[in-house]
């Protein structure tokens, strides 16, 4: 296996653009211009390769064929509705279907670079579509890029993918895809259903007959910070991917749960965020001979955040980490402010923030975050064949 990181990028990927809208591409660019900047995409075994459009064949092994032919016929039917389409969240727009298909094409050359050997690790940060359902969009999301980037490892022969999802919201198109899927196990750690879209992602949704404990939920309350995900965190996800020892890990890494994010309640910080990137990059180094497909995801601070959140992380799947004290380039920030995009362009790629954090334990009085790992724990950790109440599993 190559040592190599892949980046799958070209501009084109900026075309999935909904106009007026949080999902907004300049954070893409921004990040892909700060990441070259710092030095980042220039690193001695970063190859960065250019995506091609998932055809229909890719597509349509998590997408229904009906729903293909609505998303190329919406943007010529100003009347269009349905599936999910011509809403707010999820406006028609020009080249809908080509620019989604781009973006499921590049997360899919990222997952086959892995599988294949000719990378250890690859990163699409343009990708991340996580809500989008087999015959529906949802939540930004027109085609789940993750889904068929997952559904094409299985294809070549994996036997046990792992996902595991870091966005504030729960990813829930992937989860319903592979529901019933036993060799694909879906972690996602998001803020409470019961305060944000898309109501779903609570511990009993474990999977589907046949695939109990491949779907993992870890929901958490409005207002937690670094130490309390990362409690979180560290208390479900690598205990249950070393019990479903998967082949191949695939990350989706959304930046919205910073406390500068608008669309959301949790209070992470980058630095937070970049615990997390080291973290799980260890997990695939442990479990899946560092194999990582790592995934952008959502993030509406497009300045503040998603450009350093992301860098982050490509540093991390790239090589060394940066560190947290490093300043952002006086180019980059004169890009930034070329763009009169009226937002505070941040001098460091640091919060200030500490994100270290107690690891669970099952006694003492238990806090919100505890009530919440010892909910996840308690459902799933028995399908699984893990003790819920010892800290060792």
């Amino acid at each position: 296996m190559s040592d190599d990181t892949v980046v799958v990028w070209d501009e084109s990927l900026l075309a999935y653009d909904m106009g007026d809208h949080p999902l907004d591409p300049v954070r893409v660019e921004l990040t892909i211009a700060l990441a070259r900047e710092l030095g980042i995409l220039s690193r001695p075994g970063v190859r960065m390769v250019k995506p091609e459009p998932a055809d229909d064949a890719l597509l349509t092994r998590v997408h229904a064929p009906a729903y293909l032919a609505a998303v190329r016929n919406a943007p010529r039917d100003p009347l269009f509705a349905g599936y999910g389409l011509g809403t707010s969240d999820n406006p028609v727009f020009e080249g809908m279907h080509e620019s989604s298909a781009l973006i499921a094409g590049a997360t899919v050359a990222a997952a086959e670079a892995v599988w294949r050997g000719d990378a250890r690790r690859a990163v699409n940060v343009a990708g991340g579509l996580h809500h989008a359902m087999s015959a529906r969009a949802s939540g930004f999301c027109v085609y789940n890029d993750p889904a068929v980037a997952i559904a094409r490892l299985l294809d070549l022969g994996a036997e046990r993918v792992a996902y595991v999802d870091v966005d504030v919201h729960h990813g829930d198109g992937v989860q319903d895809i592979f529901w019933n899927d036993p060799r694909v196990l879906t972690v996602s750690v998001h803020e409470t259903p019961l305060a944000l879209f898309p109501g779903t992602g609570f511990p009993d949704e474990t999977g589907g007959p046949g695939a109990q404990g491949t779907a993992v939920n870890m929901p958490l309350p409005p207002g937690v910070d670094d130490s309390g995900w990362q409690r979180a965190f560290h208390a479900i996800v690598p205990s249950v991917l070393r019990a479903f020892r998967p082949q191949v890990l695939v990350s989706q890494c959304g930046a919205d749960g910073h406390r500068l994010d608008p669309l959301a309640d949790l209070n992470l910080t980058v630095d937070g965020q970049r615990a997390t990137y080291l973290a799980m990059r260890a997990l695939a180094d442990e479990l899946c001979d560092g194999r990582w497909v790592a995934t952008g995801g959502g993030g509406y601070a497009l300045v503040e955040v998603v450009p350093r959140a992301w860098s982050h992380l490509l540093a991390v799947a790239t090589g060394d980490p940066i560190d947290p004290a490093t300043l952002t380039p006086p180019a980059w920030r004169d890009l930034v402010a070329s763009r009169n995009l009226g937002r505070e362009v941040p001098l460091r790629m640091t919060d200030d923030a500490d994100p270290s954090y107690e690891p669970w334990q099952p006694t003492g009085e238990p806090n919100a975050v505890d009530r919440a790992i010892a909910a996840t724990r308690k459902t799933v950790f028995p399908l699984l064949g893990l003790d819920p109440h010892d800290p060792r599993d």
